[in-house]
């Protein structure tokens, strides 16, 4: 998994702001908001913050209004008015602090109601019908999916919201105080030597070209942000696999004594992170330069601008103070950009990371859209056919040693191939999973199969969860249930059969393949189509499942794929699979199908 830590990642790919990848990834975010049936409760959310955000921004010109008369009355020593502004301040504030704690409350709400939206989304692509199967072999986009469905869904939500609750208020706070730092400075003048010039709202255009210049840096420094927080997701991926990897095999790593390896293992991919997280510190601290000094010289700069006027006596104390005030507050809002750069790249690394894995499970459906398919029929009678089947791999195709195959209720045909031959491949086609290629598969009603791949399927729960899966845990009495583990003899497991635990971990994989033909046991199919899992019991056990399928299964047809090795006194048919190098490839997407 590891690869050598001494030279350092290519180079990062940033993703691109105005292009259609960034198009098409806040498309599909906004194709889940709105698509969503319960879009009505965020709609109304949105709607209440807009209103109280707008609310908030009529308080802070009242607030701001007040600095005038409280300044003024102090430089009068006006002892009344003082207090009577004093009075005036507590309706201000008082109402200012409820308006704050609503949109507090809001802004989470919608931070829940985003990643509930988007989360449940997520699954549904991802456990869309073999989708998360072909996501496995897709590259790098099909890497620990974990990460994308859960933490970077959890971090686009919560920066949406903000950047957007944000960026809505420094609008709002920008229009309304444009207005009233233009009304303070349109009849100002400066003075310059013997000269006297009068520009009109003079305090705007200095707040519009203070806040752009520092916005324009920002950018052009924390542009690397975007690229370097992508990756840096990326490798923090890879470093919690690599530590849930070791935990799940402590034991496999103790008894071999290769701690040593696993913590070189474990080093050189912390030092690939390390990597990207010294060139974050780099970009991050690159930008510090230019928000902290924008930040530090802000303190001074609304009075520097209004200060001309304060001295020519266009402005009284309290009029400065007001002025400044509505300068602060237009270059605040100007200044968005500048005090959430790191978290707009940020955000667009997440949108990335998250819109591109939601477009590429889209995708998934195109996968060998130029290949031929395989024909699938529910079969009318109970009955297995396979006619002319042909399956398309990416290195050829593969077909059966006879190009008709017709099995009716209890036949036992056992399918034999070498290894890396593609016998996989086969049962996946059958399954379903694998439609390239051409011919046609019959099967009966898919509730009447099961299929039973070579490593067996161990859900979370107790082991009643385990057995009736993909039933309810309640589908069987427990007595039903202990006869089927007695029968394959895992008798010893009835006491557990309520205890749930990492089954998958406590369980040997002789054991595993034993509870997953118990399961056939119990669910009684009609059909069974096996991937080498037979092989991979004990001769002991082996006999035992056999025994089973001659008397308790003894109308169950059994469909096995196994290697040459494979005992051929317990099937009435043998067939051989071949495997084509210059078959018809499967393509990918958006190629057309060729042949070696």
């Amino acid at each position: 998994m590891a690869k050598d830590a001494s030279t350092r990642p290519g180079p990062v790919a940033e993703p691109g702001w105005i292009s259609r990848e960034f198009a098409r990834e806040a498309l599909t975010l906004g194709q889940v908001l709105w698509g969503s049936p319960a879009r009505g409760v965020l709609i109304g959310i949105w709607a209440a913050l807009i209103v109280v955000i707008g609310a908030t921004a009529y308080g802070q010109i009242a607030l701001n209004a007040w600095n005038q008369p409280f300044y003024d009355a102090l430089a009068r020593r006006d002892a009344e008015g003082f207090a009577h502004q004093l009075g005036v301040f507590a309706v201000i504030a008082g109402a200012l602090l409820v308006l704050n704690v609503a949109q507090t409350w809001l802004n989470q709400m919608s931070r829940v109601e985003l990643r509930r939206r988007l989360t449940r989304d997520l699954f549904s692509q991802w456990l869309a019908p073999k989708r998360a199967f072909l996501l496995a072999g897709t590259g790098d986009i099909g890497v620990n999916p974990d990460q994308r469905v859960h933490e970077d869904a959890r971090h686009l939500s919560e920066l949406t919201t903000d950047l957007g609750v944000g960026l809505l208020q420094a609008a709002l706070l920008l229009v309304c105080f444009i207005g009233v730092l233009w009304g303070l400075s349109k009849g100002v003048t400066l003075h310059f030597w013997d000269k006297s010039v009068v520009i009109p709202g003079y305090m705007v255009w200095s707040a519009l070209f203070y806040a752009g210049a520092a916005s324009l840096a920002s950018w052009l420094v924390g542009r690397p942000l975007v690229g370097l927080n992508s990756e840096h997701y990326a490798r923090e991926s890879d470093m919690r696999f690599a530590l849930v990897h070791v935990n799940e095999h402590s034991e496999g790593v103790a008894v071999y004594r290769g701690e040593a390896e696993e913590e070189q293992k474990l080093d050189l991919t912390f030092d690939r992170l390390l990597v990207v997280l010294r060139d974050l510190v780099r970009a991050t601290t690159n930008l510090s330069w230019v928000t902290a000094g924008y930040g530090w010289f802000t303190i001074v700069a609304p009075i520097v601008v209004a200060a001309p006027a304060f001295f020519s006596g266009d402005l009284t104390l309290g009029g400065l103070l007001m002025s400044a005030g509505a300068f602060t507050q237009v270059q605040q809002s100007l200044r968005w950009f500048v005090d959430n750069a790191g978290a707009i790249a940020d955000w667009r690394a997440t949108l990335h990371r998250v819109g591109a894995f939601r477009l590429a499970l889209l995708e998934l459906d195109k996968i060998g859209e130029a290949t031929s398919r395989i024909e699938f029929r529910e079969a009318a009678s109970e009955r297995l056919v396979l006619d002319e089947l042909q399956v398309s791999l990416p290195t050829g195709s593969i077909r059966l040693s006879e190009s008709h195959v017709e099995a009716s209720r209890g036949a036992r045909i056992l399918i034999v191939g070498a290894a890396r031959s593609g016998k996989t491949c086969l049962f996946r086609a059958i399954a379903g999973l694998w439609p390239w290629g051409s011919g046609s598969i019959e099967l009966p009603l898919p509730a009447r199969v099961m299929f039973m791949p070579k490593r067996p399927f161990i859900s979370d729960g107790d082991l009643r969860h385990i057995l009736a899966y993909p039933g309810p845990p309640d589908a069987f009495q427990d007595e039903q249930l202990l006869a089927a583990l007695t029968r394959l003899d895992l008798g010893y497991l009835g006491p557990d059969l309520h205890r749930s635990a990492r089954w998958d971990q406590e369980l040997t994989h002789e054991e595993q393949l034993g509870l997953a033909f118990a399961r056939l046991l119990l669910h009684k199919p009609d059909w069974v189509v096996v991937d080498e899992a037979i092989e991979a019991i004990s001769p002991e056990r082996r006999d035992l499942v056999f025994e089973a399928l001659a008397n308790e299964l003894s109308s169950t047809s059994l469909l096995a794929i196994g290697s040459p090795r494979a005992e051929a006194s317990h099937y009435n048919r043998i067939l051989r699979l071949v495997f084509d190098p210059k078959g018809p490839r499967l393509a990918p997407i958006g190629k057309k199908s060729e042949v070696a």
